[in-house]
């Protein structure tokens, strides 16, 4: 009996036949606590992955003695099915310097939004049910009203995303006609939606007028023939075209196309429902000035400038909107009921604008003082940088935020922040480093995502609006780089 011992103090290899066999592994004493907690199905498939990756290193030679002792197998299927159930969505803390980031989730909800998505999703709801009538409703009044309140639309839909919005309107106003846009505003955005694209897909025949950079009223007015359908006008919030430049604004181009019978569209993508100026902030059109000038549909995102959740929102006149409604594929294209919760709560902020700084937190992050921000950054350099030490130092710098999503392109904010940087490594173990330094951050439990700049690792401090949460995890900074 005292082979066996000793080859596993020696660290022999296992063979295949000495591996337990799952209803074993499920019978130790350690298991069954995971099992009552987890469920017989969960931990056995589990138990089974591991056995059978163990059978393969077993096979090829490679399997040590002692992972098949009771507490390392233990210790495996804990961690296996921890791993299991870890969500693969996680809340990160964005230092990127890109406030509205489409890679991490852009807007973050608001209190008000999230409390009403706990409340109305805890039980059923009303979503498509008329409680002063006690009939079938519609799920676009929970949200209709509000839109025309703000926005002064005669009429308001919605649909799952921006992309949609445009689609959609586009499909029932001008499906197997002609489109009319401006050859400088057929926009490409983020996962190659293009404007082209869009119009095939929509069923509809598009037509270019002007040039890249001078579109003047009579190229639309010689454009129009008898397979018009739709003029449409494309605000181009990704990209700055400068310079030798003309346009047609949108009270023109209304006027156009109303004398002719013919419906104006105006995609804005970010979409903004307050005067952003007000704020300190770059001016961006607002849907209500869009409306004003006679644009028959406007089309704009709900996660973006508004400040909610994803959401295509179309407004415009009882006419244009009956027939986006009516249109086969709106079906397909609508919000579910988390969003419209959520969305539907975001626009009840807007009924208090003088609140929305507070309550709304794109705009709050938008707007934060860069004094205040500097002020953080200044707390926090010597704590990181002592949980950074000896490999890394960390010092204050300032730095220009980004708005993102295709929101104001060119314009910066005013930011500070923390540039990280390797000590005492040669020039060529730089990279290395930081790439060292950023999967660190990311192994955190709350991950901390910043922006490789130079020789830098910069974490923008703007998104930071509490610093409590970033400092209680240095200690496991630390670990993860020792």
């Amino acid at each position: 009996m005292g082979a066996p011992e000793e080859s596993v103090v020696n660290g022999s290899r296992a063979r295949p036949d000495q591996l337990p066999s799952v209803d074993r592994l499920l019978r130790q004493p350690g298991v069954a606590n995971l099992i009552a907690r987890n469920g017989h199905t969960l931990v056995a498939a589990q138990a089974r992955t591991i056995l059978e990756d163990l059978r393969a290193q077993a096979l090829a030679g490679a399997l040590p003695q002692g992972q098949l002792g009771p507490e390392a197998l233990e210790a495996r299927l804990r961690e296996q099915v921890d791993a299991a159930l870890a969500p693969r969505m996680r809340r990160v803390l964005n230092l990127t310097g890109t406030v509205l980031h489409t890679n991490l989730g852009r807007a973050l909800l608001a209190d008000a939004a999230l409390e009403h998505l706990l409340v109305t999703m805890s039980g059923p709801n009303n979503l498509e049910f008329d409680l002063a009538t006690g009939e079938r409703g519609d799920r676009d009044d929970i949200v209709e009203d509000l839109l025309c309140a703000i926005t002064g639309a005669e009429a308001a839909t919605v649909v799952n995303n921006n992309a949609a919005a445009v689609l959609l309107s586009i499909a029932a106003l001008a499906s197997g006609r002609e489109v009319i846009v401006s050859r400088g505003e057929l926009v490409e955005i983020g996962g190659a939606f293009r404007m082209p694209d869009v119009m095939a897909s929509a069923g509809a025949r598009l037509v270019e007028v002007g040039t890249t950079n001078r579109t003047h009223a009579h190229d639309y007015e010689h454009a129009i023939g008898e397979r018009t359908a739709l003029l449409m006008k494309v605000h181009t919030s990704n990209y700055r075209v400068q310079g030798f430049t003309s346009a047609v604004d949108e009270a023109r181009l209304a006027g156009i196309a109303h004398a002719h019978g013919l419906p104006l569209a105006c995609d804005l993508g970010s979409g903004s429902l307050v005067d952003l100026s007000r704020y300190g902030l770059p001016r961006e059109p607002l849907t209500q000035q869009m409306l004003e000038a006679g644009c028959d549909v406007v089309t704009f995102s709900g996660d973006k400038l508004l400040g909610g959740p994803q959401a295509g929102l179309i407004v415009g006149t009882k006419e244009a909107i009956g027939r986006i409604r009516k249109f086969p594929m709106k079906r397909a294209l609508r919000m579910s009921k988390l969003p419209i919760a959520a969305l539907e709560a975001t626009l009840q902020l807007y009924l208090r604008p003088e609140r929305l700084v507070a309550e709304l937190p794109t705009l709050r992050q938008l707007t934060r003082p860069i004094a205040e921000i500097r002020a953080m950054a200044v707390a926090l350099a010597p704590t990181l940088a002592e949980a950074l030490a000896p490999r890394f130092s960390a010092s204050v710098i300032e730095l220009a935020s980004q708005i993102g999503s295709g929101s104001l392109p060119v314009e910066r904010l005013p930011s500070a922040g923390l540039a990280l940087a390797p000590t005492g490594t040669v020039k060529r173990g730089i990279g290395t480093a930081l790439d060292a330094l950023q999967a660190a951050f990311r192994s955190l439990p709350v991950p901390v995502i910043g922006r490789i700049s130079g020789d830098h690792l910069v974490l923008d401090l703007r998104c930071l609006e509490e610093a409590g949460e970033f400092v209680a995890q240095l200690p496991h900074l630390k670990s993860a780089l020792q």
